[in-house]
């Protein structure tokens, strides 16, 4: 009894670690009241098929469209469009990000325009990049770089604006110069950050992918979620939710991983 006590309140504790096995215990936990949510409200005939079908008719649909080589394929044009135009983004963003938030005069330059930008709907954007680019993966991949890009530079210079004057201060005194600050102690200071950014920013990236691929697309995870919309087919609908979401969650799990690997020193 003074056991489950005392885990219990080091469980309400703020601040405090967990062993591996309550961690994984109380994720376990959420995903099986969400599953038997789905269960009693489905199976149960609280809520109609055709709004809500049950995790039987997703994992047919799957069977389905796994066996007839359509789920792979669209799999992959997803993919294709979110990690062709998170790394273009992505590429750009982490420099020009680091001296928004490293030299004032950049900040000044751009911080304007990029503050008026990032608060555009992406969604207005997409009949625009059908005229200027037209229709194929070019538009679907700008659709993605024009949704995280911006959000990107202002969260990448907060960063870089976040690492102490003190660290810099003390490479001048140490002989470095502008050059060695920059690249040997900016860089590496905001290396956590950036990643950070990186993980959260991936996670738009899916978001607005079924923004991408909703207009003028023949392909893609959000392109069969119209088809089956059209055809009242929910079940397919739920099965391109829960794919994207675990693509999402899996990208979320490399990016926490690299970060482990190459900034371990932050931890």
């Amino acid at each position: 009894m003074a056991t489950a006590r005392s885990w219990i309140n080091r469980c309400l504790t703020p601040k405090v670690g967990l062993p591996v096995k309550i961690i994984f215990a109380a994720s376990t936990l959420c995903w099986l009241a969400v599953l038997g949510l789905w269960v009693g409200l489905s199976y149960g005939g609280v809520v109609p098929n055709m709004f809500l079908p049950t995790p039987g008719a997703v994992f047919d649909a799957a069977v389905r469209l796994t066996n007839d080589g359509t789920l792979a394929k669209h799999v992959g044009a997803s993919l294709e469009v979110v990690l062709i135009g998170f790394a273009i983004s992505s590429l750009v963003a982490v420099p020009l990000g680091l001296l928004m938030g490293s030299f004032r005069i950049v900040q000044a330059f751009l911080e304007p325009l990029v503050n008026f930008i990032r608060y555009l709907p992406v969604t207005s954007f997409v009949p625009l990049f059908i005229l200027w680019i037209g229709i194929g993966l070019e538009q679907r991949v700008a659709v993605i770089i024009f949704g995280t890009f911006f959000q990107q530079l202002v969260m990448i210079a907060d960063v870089s604006k976040g690492v102490s004057k003190d660290l810099v201060n003390a490479s001048y005194t140490l002989g470095a110069t502008r050059r060695d600050v920059v690249f040997h102690v900016l860089g590496p200071a905001s290396l956590p950050g950036v990643l950070d950014t990186l993980r959260v920013t991936m996670g738009w990236a899916w978001t607005y992918l079924v923004v991408a691929e909703l207009v003028a697309a023949s392909s893609g995870l959000g392109y069969i979620s119209l088809k089956a919309m059209r055809g009242f087919q929910v079940d397919v609908i739920f099965l391109a939710i829960a794919i994207i979401g675990l693509l999402g969650l899996i990208t979320d799990q490399l990016f926490r991983l690299l970060r482990l690997r190459i900034a371990a020193w932050a931890q």
